[in-house]
């Protein structure tokens, strides 16, 4: 088996690590135990890798693949309970940084002296975790952290916005696979330089974003058009330019500095959703196994791409075009995601209340036109976060009839969605 079908068994393998934790691992001292035991298997698998070529290099990349899926998702716990909302990004932002920085120096030591040097220096960091976990607490203290387990209130459907934000991700990621494959093999002779550049642009992205973080300063569409721009100038520099030092400093800077952009952002849209669900191993390890899909189906379509056999000019203009698709579909997936979050979390806001306030609001608030008695139903099942289908089975009536009532409601309350609805409702109550 060659070394590319070893890569691919691996990137699958941690894909299914990272989307399956979560359906497991649902508590903070399971969380802890899995990322144990992910180390423990990671610091075993490697053992093989100090030996020959042989089967056992298949079976410790797909065992360790998966293990570190499984402990990667799992800090995706740590994430919600040890950071506040607010400073997730930049707790994304350092431990993204670090990684990279930590990734980047191994690479460049191993490459200047050899691969059993690199394969020390990556059990050394997996003790070094190990020693970091061992001193948190085994069990949370504080009730504030805990009171997730003891609420279990429905902030409405969750799968849709989820749903939304799998295919973003992958999206926005099927171009780092088509990099890889279309753009770093004709950089391979500067080996050397590639080496500690290549994660520069994208450490130097992300310290960008995470300093703009902390003065409130990101603006997350136009960071995303800024992003998109940049993959675009970087695949026609390709087109352009030779394959010298100059030539891919330009377009390595472009492409790792736009994946540093696109990176971040979908990791604060992550961070924000650890609050909707009560499993936040599910939601993180969802987010990044689409990063690792988008990273394989862009791979692959790359591989496929070059084994045609068509000339150079033609493989770039192919997954410039590919890339221009994907990248068109980003807006109104990014802004349907928005729109589900705010619905959430003004969902969250409302259940929030006392039942006396929520029908004080639901009463007072002015409309064009009252409502009707069967109206009232559905608005409480609306404000419930129940979905249209949940509302017909709940009263006994097709789902044609709820979405007349709904627009109704909308319109009596000159509204257009859901979220809108609860706003203008809150709002009503502030002013109560």
């Amino acid at each position: 088996m060659d070394s590319y079908s070893y890569i691919i068994y691996a990137i699958i393998s941690h894909f299914f690590g990272l989307f399956l934790t979560g359906y497991l691992v649902k508590s903070y001292k399971m969380a802890k135990l899995t990322i144990a035991i992910s180390i423990a298997v990671c610091l075993l698998s490697t053992l093989p890798f100090f030996f020959e070529p042989s089967l056992l290099w298949g079976i410790g990349l797909l065992i360790s693949g998966f293990s570190a899926g499984c402990g990667v998702s799992s800090w995706g716990y740590f994430l919600k309970e040890f950071t506040p909302k607010n400073e997730r990004i930049k707790s994304c932002a350092d431990m993204l940084i670090l990684s990279n920085i930590i990734m980047t120096a191994i690479k460049v030591i191993t490459l200047n002296s050899s691969h059993v040097t690199g394969l020390l220096l990556s059990l050394l960091c997996l003790v070094i975790g190990g020693v970091l976990l061992w001193k948190l607490p085994n069990t949370l203290q504080s009730p504030q952290m805990t009171i997730h387990n003891s609420e279990n209130k429905s902030l409405g459907d969750i799968k849709k916005p989820l749903l939304i934000l799998f295919s973003f991700i992958t999206i926005i990621t099927i171009n780092s696979g088509l990099m890889y494959q279309v753009i770093n093999p004709a950089f391979d002779h500067l080996k050397d330089f590639v080496s500690w550049y290549w994660a520069l642009p994208y450490i130097i992205a992300l310290v960008f974003m995470r300093n703009l973080s902390t003065k409130n300063k990101i603006q997350g569409p136009l960071f995303l058009y800024v992003g998109m721009t940049m993959i675009i100038m970087a695949f026609i520099s390709f087109m352009l330019l030779s394959c010298g030092p100059v030539d891919y400093f330009v377009v390595n800077t472009l492409m790792l500095g736009a994946f540093g952009i696109f990176d971040l952002f979908w990791w604060s849209i992550i961070g924000e959703m650890l609050d909707y669900s009560n499993n936040p191993i599910m939601i993180f390890g969802f987010g990044l196994s689409a990063n690792v899909l988008g990273v394989l189906l862009g791979d692959i379509l790359g591989v496929s791409i070059n084994t045609i056999k068509i000339p150079e000019a033609e493989v770039t203009v192919i997954a410039l075009t590919v890339t221009c698709i994907t990248l068109v579909i980003m807006p109104p997936l990014n802004r349907q995601l928005v729109l589900l979050l705010k619905n959430h979390l003004y969902l969250s806001a409302y259940e929030g209340m006392e039942k006396k306030q929520q029908e004080e609001i639901i009463y007072h608030t002015k409309l064009i036109e009252p409502l009707t008695e069967r109206e009232h139903e559905v608005l409480k099942l609306l404000l419930a976060g129940k979905s249209n289908k949940e509302i017909s089975s709940a009263l006994f009536i097709t789902e044609s009839t709820v979405k007349t009532h709904v627009r109704n409601i909308f319109s009596k309350y000159d509204v257009s969605s859901r979220a809108e609805l609860i706003s203008t409702l809150l709002k009503n109550q502030a002013h109560t």
